[in-house]
């Protein structure tokens, strides 16, 4: 029964051993292609000004509309604009 169990353990060795060799006929310095990754180039907005303060709604037909308040008007057209081109909607207020 030893016998076998030797026998199991030499054929196993040898059959891992010889898969990592190399194939014949390619040599061990080849290296692999070379792939490279472009990133996605994500446009970078400018944050809004912290002074403006926005309340954000959606309603069941994935329309979205909004409440500002801030100091500066000017700030606040600024941000209510920029809230139209993004998501397409209207503010109520």
């Amino acid at each position: 029964m030893k016998v076998i169990w030797v026998v199991c353990v030499a054929v196993l060795i040898t059959a891992c051993g010889s898969g990592s060799s190399p194939p014949p006929g390619k040599s061990e310095g080849t290296a692999a292609p070379k792939v490279i990754v472009e990133k996605e180039k994500v446009e970078k907005v400018q944050p809004l000004p912290p002074e403006v303060k926005i309340k954000l709604k959606r309603d069941g037909k994935e329309n979205y509309t909004w409440e500002l308040s801030g100091t500066n008007a000017d700030e606040v057209l600024k941000v209510n604009e920029k809230m139209r081109k993004q998501l397409g909607g209207e503010k109520t207020r």
